[in-house]
């Protein structure tokens, strides 16, 4: 397996993680606390368990993770999705977001499917 750096959906991960830390700091105050800490921590915790995963160093483990990635990816949606409902942003603003989060989730069905079925990650 080559280095989880190396994976696209780690790097495009990251990139998303950037721009919800980007996007949040124009939430409300009063949010810092709610739904600012967890969209981040949910955006955080997509290409930290991919990370993790990999360093566990066996592909059963390895799996685990990516699902949990996934799992962190939904919540993120989620938080997103709540966001732009109370008004601490627009939907316009989250509209790339919830795409490339849209995109990750299935990159990651594939990099789980891939490793579950003895592929090369």
């Amino acid at each position: 397996m080559g280095g989880y750096r190396d994976l696209e959906v780690w790097r495009r991960s990251m990139d998303l993680a950037e721009a919800v830390y980007l996007l949040t700091r124009s939430f409300p105050a009063d949010e810092r606390f709610g739904l600012t800490s967890q969209a981040r921590r949910a955006a955080v915790s997509v290409p930290a368990n991919i990370a993790e995963g990999h360093g566990r160093g066996t592909r059963p483990a390895y799996v685990s993770f990516v699902r949990i990635a996934q799992g962190s990816l939904k919540e993120l949606e989620t938080h997103l999705l709540l966001a732009a409902r109370v008004g601490a942003c627009q939907s316009p603003d989250i509209d790339s977001l919830l795409d490339e989060a849209d995109q990750l989730g299935r990159m990651l069905r594939r990099l789980a499917d891939s490793l579950s079925d003895g592929g090369r990650a």
